[in-house]
This record gives C-alpha cells, structure tokens and sequence, in this order.
C-alpha cells in the first residue's frame, strides 16, 4: 500500500469520527434534558409522599428531604377520618359515571361524524368544535342559576349533569381515529349482514381501543381533578370532592403539612396508577395516529 493511499484512508477516518461524536454528544445531551424534566415533574410528588409519612416532630425539625424513621401512616388516618374518605367515595362515584357517559355519546357521536352521511354534517361538526374555544368560566354562572332554579344545587346530580355528554375533544380526537379505519372493513361486515350498531360494537370500537384509553385517562383525570364548579355547586361535607376537601384542609389544619400532604397523596395515586395501567396503550395510541 502507498504513502498516498495510507494518508487518505487516515484523513477519512480522522473526518468520519467527529460526526459520530456530535451525535453522541447530541443524545447525551437530549437524555440529560429528559432527565432534568423527568426529575422537576417526579420531585414534587416524591416530596409529597415522604412529608405524608413523617410525624409533625420530623417534619419540623428535620429536612424536607430526609428519609422518615419511622414512618408512620396516623396522617392518613386522620384525614380520612376527618371526612376525606366519604370524599374520596364521592369524587370516585363522581368520575366513574361522568367518564362512562362521555365514552358511550363520545363514541356515537364521533362515529356519526366520521361515517355518517347528513345534511349539514360538517358544518355541525365545526360549529359543535368552536365550542372549545368558549372559556368554562363564561358558563359557570348560568349553569349555576339553571341548577338554583331547578332546586338542584349540592346534589350529585349537580355534580354530573353538565359533563355527562361528549365533549368536542373527544369527539374531534375519536372522528379523526374512526376516518383513519379503512371502509373495506366496514363495507365487509355490511356484506356479512351486519348493521350499523354491529359495525360501531364490533368492529370501531374494539380497533379503537388504545384511542379510547388515551380518551378515558384524560377524562379520568380531569374529572378526578375538577374544582371550581364541585366547588360552586355544592356546599357541606354531603357532596365535597376530593379537590374541594383537600383545599378546606389547608385551612382546618393550618400548618400542618403532614396532614395537608397525606391528603395530597391519596389524590394522586390512584391517577398514578391509572396511567401505570393504561400507559402501554396510550402509548400505541400515540404511535398509531403518528403512523397514520
């Protein structure tokens, strides 16, 4: 081999080696990002969760950081004995009928959208969407004095009624899932003789199942985490939810973190877990509609 020959081979290397090292420097750089982000949202939680299980003496006197010896669950028990536990029922009951019912108009809806042809569907559709844009704020006094003149106020039924039909979210995100399924499909169980509720039971609804996971994650949650109008349009401890009872706390035990903590936790693990649970379909979800 030349001179020549060895000199050009080494300036190849020499230049192939920067790029991988920028790329490398490039990925260590993106997961250090990851993790910082991942550190900021998980801190407060895990922050959370220690103060719960200290004793009021640990807490004041040593370092929010530091590990509880011993722990101790007497703050759970207090705060469910002091009425967050019929909370937690009633946020539960609550979240449970309101995700239910949005599933069942949401998916009738959306596959009326998305598959069936009527006069003025698209308009509809877009008119019905734009209703995104109004603020929940602008309609919570009207809602209000509508259940006030119904002599429906601080009943469960106050709680429900006004979130028990789909919302334009979900609508809009199972429309786009349902157009994305090929009408082959459909147009062979017609020919199996299938109608049009055996084409939305067996056939859109099981291929939707990692959207309709995502949909009921996001609906669980805010739901689970609704406040203003649990707030408004109930009062005592009869239909208090879990957010409403947890903020009453901060002020019926003033300063004491490890009670106002132990509250907080147990807002957030059943969501914790709930997502532990759904994660590997909203992850295909996400994946799918990508691909899509």
């Amino acid at each position: 081999m030349s001179t020549e020959s060895i000199g050009t081979s080494a300036d190849t290397r020499s230049f192939a080696k920067p790029p991988k090292f920028r790329a490398r420097l490039r990925g260590v750089a993106v997961y250090l990002l990851l993790f910082a982000g991942a550190l900021l949202t998980v801190a407060p939680l895990v922050l959370s969760a220690l103060t719960a299980v200290k004793t009021p003496e640990q807490f004041a006197t040593g370092s929010p950081l530091a590990l509880p010896n011993p722990v101790t669950g007497a703050n759970f028990t207090t705060v469910l004995s002091g009425g967050l536990g019929r909370a937690v029922l009633v946020t539960a009951l609550m979240t449970a009928f309101i995700t239910g019912a949005q599933l069942i108009t949401s998916i009738l809806a959306a596959y009326a959208f998305a598959r069936t042809a009527f006069p003025g569907r698209d308009i509809l559709f877009w008119i019905y969407l734009g209703t995104m844009m109004v603020p929940s704020m602008v309609t919570l006094i009207p809602l209000y004095l509508m259940f006030a003149k119904l002599g429906r106020l601080n009943t469960f039924w106050a709680l429900i009624l006004p979130f028990v039909f789909a919302s334009p979210y979900a609508i809009f995100l199972l429309r786009q899932y349902f157009r994305s399924i090929p009408e082959e499909l459909l147009g062979a169980a017609r020919l199996d003789g299938a109608n049009t509720l055996d084409i939305l039971v067996h056939v859109m609804v099981p291929m939707s199942r990692p959207i309709l996971a995502t949909l009921t994650l996001i609906t669980v949650v805010t739901q689970w985490n609704s406040f203003m109008w649990p707030l408004v349009a109930s009062s005592g401890d009869t239909w208090q939810v879990l957010t409403v009872s947890t903020a009453t706390l901060q002020t019926r035990y003033n300063a004491q973190w490890t009670l106002v903590m132990a509250a907080t936790t147990l807002a957030i693990v059943p969501l914790v877990l709930l997502f532990v649970a759904f994660q590997r379909q909203v992850l295909r979800s996400i994946t799918t509609t990508g691909l899509k």
